[in-house]
């Protein structure tokens, strides 16, 4: 029954956050609600047992959300100002108790999983097995996959400053 109500409540969460990233007309809430609804699917991992999988999904996806994000805020102006309607103070506290109802929830939920279903937990060791193959037979396209992201990542960099100084230039004619 908890599994169930958990899947339904994390599933209206992704699609909330994931409707709000493709609605949103500022970058900077659409990159938060983005990472935001990595985060909980994240969620469904955690809910199916797959521990590992659920610590990668945070790390790497919402991390490169996060990346995205920089690479973002350099290519787009973030000197001009951002203009928010704050509708009340009611809506904000609510959202924020939430939140922290959400969190207290995904911190007890597993510690009562765990109580009921400790003897599960014991049954293999899939991060080792993740690594030695990861380390071992794919280490190739992993080390592949790292320079192609500094790559990226110095490209990015580059063609931000060079905007930036363009920008400058711009506002000293003027």
């Amino acid at each position: 029954m908890f599994e169930a109500i958990a899947f339904y409540f994390f599933a209206a969460l992704t699609i909330v956050c994931f409707t709000i990233a493709v609605t949103a007309k500022e970058a900077i809430y659409a990159f938060a609600s983005l990472a935001a609804g990595m985060i909980f699917i994240s969620a469904f991992f955690f809910m199916l047992g797959a521990d590992f999988m659920g610590v990668v999904q945070i790390v790497v996806y919402t991390g490169a959300i996060m990346a995205l994000y920089v690479f973002g805020m350099m290519f787009f102006d973030s000197t001009k100002p951002l203009n928010e309607k704050i509708g009340s103070q009611k809506s904000i506290i609510f959202l924020a108790s939430a939140c922290a109802a959400i969190v207290v929830a995904m911190i007890v939920a597993p510690t009562l999983s765990i109580a009921q279903n400790g003897e599960a937990l014991l049954a293999g060791d899939n991060a080792k097995e993740i690594g030695i193959s990861l380390f071992t037979t794919y280490i190739l396209p992993f080390e592949l996959s790292g320079l192609l992201l500094l790559t990226a990542m110095i490209a990015g960099i580059l063609l931000a400053s060079k905007k930036m100084e363009y920008s400058q230039e711009e506002e000293r004619k003027k």
